[in-house]
């Protein structure tokens, strides 16, 4: 059996003696908060080191789906264009536009009263019920509804309020509102700017399987001249399938930046996460948006 010893002070661990691990990098133990105080400048450097290796062992693992996971109604990936999904008014369900499509042309064969697809409730409110719904939801914590709320702020010029409710949903673990924030920081809107910050809430929304975030990352890291990260990034977008990723990636496969092997797996898990999205209902709605159709 393995015995562990304190870094400071050289102790064993035994039974009325229990060492605390180095919460930033688990390579040693303390007996005490002094003993890890005393020792820290000897390990600071192996600490800082290990701390990276364990953040991109999290940073560059792939994803098996985007953050917006499944439309709740046909369980299909949901698409990472937002042309073709619709947030509900009501229920701050986010549905494919598929289900939506086939959802109107059964209304409009009935010639039913509009109600959401997914909650059955009315969806022929005013804007100010619709505002009065969303500020309920955001009572009720919903993170989804924050960050609703935090864009209609963004996109009205009141960055301070978007960056309050942005900021809330995060706290609540919601990846959208990190690539947002992301966002606000880049462009100084409602803080100041902070390249830093920008960059931390693009992994963390990254982790979280958000496709767009992926790519900036690589974006990043290519401008910085760190091919070898930026590659990475772009091949996880482009798995999750995410068509400028692949743009990207074309470029750097031209210039020798990622090999043939690594482009060609890239290529081909692009191609099965378009294809899980795919449906009859929601080609029929590709149709109609191309027509010219509102979505809802």
């Amino acid at each position: 059996m393995m015995m562990f010893c304190c870094a400071g002070c050289g102790i064993a661990e035994v039974d009325d003696i229990k060492l605390m691990q180095c919460a930033a990098c688990d390579l040693v133990r303390y007996c005490s908060d002094g003993c890890q105080k005393d020792h820290m400048p000897q390990h600071k450097k192996d600490c800082k080191k290990r701390a990276a290796e364990l953040r991109d062992e999290i940073l560059f693992k792939q994803p098996e789906s985007s953050h917006d996971g499944d439309c709740p109604i046909c369980l299909l990936p949901l698409p990472i264009d937002s042309r073709k999904t619709i947030l509900t008014g009501c229920c701050s369900k986010v549905i494919c536009d598929g289900c939506n499509f086939a959802y109107i042309m059964r209304e409009c064969q009935g010639s039913k009263a509009p109600i959401c697809p997914f909650c059955r409730h009315l969806t022929d409110m005013s804007k100010e019920e619709y505002r009065r719904n969303l500020m309920k939801r955001i009572e009720a914590n919903d993170p989804e509804a924050m960050s609703h709320k935090g864009f209609d702020c963004e996109s009205e010029g009141d960055y301070i309020s978007a960056f309050g409710y942005y900021s809330k949903a995060t706290e609540l673990g919601y990846v959208e509102a990190h690539f947002s924030l992301s966002g606000l920081y880049r462009e100084g809107q409602g803080v100041e700017k902070d390249e830093k910050k920008e960059v931390h809430h693009l992994e963390e929304a990254a982790i979280g399987g958000h496709p767009k975030a992926r790519h900036n990352l690589g974006f990043v890291e290519l401008k910085n001249g760190r091919h070898a990260r930026a590659v990475k990034h772009l091949i996880i977008a482009a798995k999750l399938g995410h068509d400028m990723s692949v743009d990207l990636l074309k470029l750097c496969y031209r210039d020798g930046l990622v090999s043939k092997e690594d482009f060609a797996a890239a290529l081909r898990g692009h191609q099965a996460a378009a294809d899980a999205t795919k449906s009859p209902q929601r080609e029929a709605a590709e149709v109609f948006r191309k027509l010219g159709f509102r979505k809802s």
